[in-house]
């Protein structure tokens, strides 16, 4: 089914031939150049149309193997054919309404029928010129604006053709060929504006104010802490935006990848058909910690560390931190890693930090288990309750969970404590109750205690 743009440019063939043979007919019987050159100049106008019909049909394909932003230049390559048609025609025109001048030229026979058909014309170029612009407008088709101009031309181009029948048949020859030449500067004209605006898009000359008017819009998005750069460019009705932005480092891959999917979005609300690349940066903020400096660093190393601590001594800043690696991994292997991250930790925070990391084998993630006989659950239960008993801080061990798996047994539970007791403290007796059960049964390789405030 032919689109909107295809079924207005058809319209637009019919009427250009019409009118054109009418004219042109009428112009050879009366011996006028003007009415001659405006019927040339529709007949040009056909062609055109014709051009931007298959330009149409060719710039409204998708993307493909070949052409990655899609076909859409195809309407500006037909619009900058349509202006040398123009320049080409109003050249013709000149040369001959000048040379008429000249050597003087007969007058043209008086008739009431070019008067009906410039009249006819003008009101069906009229209506086409409103209605190619209203679609290119909502299609954002130069191809079609194009079009729509040269009819709005064609109205124009008529009233000096009008002049110089009434003129001539009032006697003044010269009026035709003048009536020639003022078409041919209308023309001229229409050809200079059309090519002007073609050639932008050609060369990818930016849109004027869409950068600016992008990047006021990216720098509203939480996480963007710069606009490095915002080029623009359109293939037919689409905007391109590539887009460069720069955010804190601390930034995880995930809040990467939402900010970038945040400025897309931000550009989109503005120009409704766009196609948005975003590329990010990161940078250090002023305002990162210690701990964010060294998170960062393993983080670029792929390294898991945690339980980091940072002390500022009198002449010197100490490090430590546990580095988690896999347990098949050999030791050489292993302390290997370790250097490469101290020695990047020094790189960052100074030569004269100290840096001190303990090696641990990184928790299995994948491991195949099973769970525990009933029996043995309640075990493990009444043992964790008999030690929070001891403590007397930890209470109301529940949601008992026994996993076994083939490097030992897995245990998770749940317990309540009074919710004033700090994170620390609550942290301590946990991991208390987590000791004395994995020195009671060695079979248990890991003990995992959530802990709840008491109600």
């Amino acid at each position: 089914m032919a689109s909107k743009k295809e079924r207005v440019a058809i319209v637009s063939i019919v009427a250009s031939g019409s009118l054109a043979a009418a004219k042109f007919a009428v112009g050879i019987a009366i011996g006028s150049l003007a009415l001659i050159s405006d019927a040339l100049h529709s007949l040009i106008d056909l062609g055109a149309t014709l051009v931007t019909w298959f330009a149409v049909r060719v710039a409204d394909r998708p993307p493909d193997a070949e052409h990655h932003y899609g076909h859409g230049k195809v309407e500006s390559v037909a619009a900058l054919a349509e202006s040398a048609l123009l320049f080409l025609l109003a050249g013709g025109v000149a040369v001959e309404a000048v040379s008429r001048l000249q050597t003087g030229s007969a007058l043209v026979t008086f008739s009431v029928i070019p008067f009906v058909v410039l009249g006819i014309e003008m009101a069906v170029n009229a209506w086409r010129a409103r209605a190619l612009m209203r679609v290119a407008r909502e299609t954002k088709s130069q191809a079609l604006e194009a079009d729509s101009l040269h009819f709005a031309s064609d109205f124009f181009g008529s009233i000096p053709v009008i002049i110089g029948l009434v003129l001539s048949a009032y006697g003044y020859s010269w009026g035709d060929p003048a009536a020639a030449i003022a078409v041919a500067i209308l023309i001229s004209v229409l050809g200079f504006r059309m090519a002007r605006r073609t050639l932008a898009t050609l060369v990818d000359t930016a849109p004027e104010g869409v950068a600016d008017r992008a990047e006021a819009e990216i720098r509203k998005v939480s996480g963007v802490v710069e606009v490095e750069r915002v080029r623009v460019r359109m293939v037919g009705p689409r905007y391109f935006f590539d887009v460069a932005v720069t955010l804190p480092r601390t930034f995880p891959p995930d809040r990467l990848a939402t900010v970038r999917a945040d400025v897309q979005r931000a550009v989109a609300r503005l120009f409704e058909d766009a196609d948005v690349t975003v590329t990010t940066t990161p940078i250090a903020l002023d305002n990162e910690s210690m701990m964010d400096r060294i998170f960062v660093i393993a983080r670029n190393k792929a390294l898991a560390v945690h339980h980091v601590t940072v002390h500022s001594l009198r002449d010197r800043i100490a490090v430590s931190l546990d580095l988690e690696v896999d347990g098949k991994m050999s030791l050489a292997a292993a302390h290997e890693q370790a250097d490469r991250l101290e020695d990047a930790i020094a790189a960052e925070l100074g030569p004269d930090v100290e840096v001190e990391t303990h090696i641990e084998p990184l928790q299995t993630q994948d491991a195949l288990g099973r769970e525990a006989p009933p029996e043995r659950v309640e075990a493990v239960r009444m043992a964790l309750a008999e030690f929070a008993a001891e403590g007397r801080v930890v209470r109301d061990v529940h949601d008992v969970r026994v996993r076994e798996t083939d490097e030992g047994e897995i245990v998770n539970f749940h317990c309540r404590v009074d919710p004033a007791l700090s994170v620390q403290a609550v942290h301590e007796n946990v991991d208390a109750l987590e000791r004395a059960l994995k020195q009671r049964a060695p079979s248990i390789k890991r003990v995992i205690g959530h802990a709840e405030p008491m109600r």
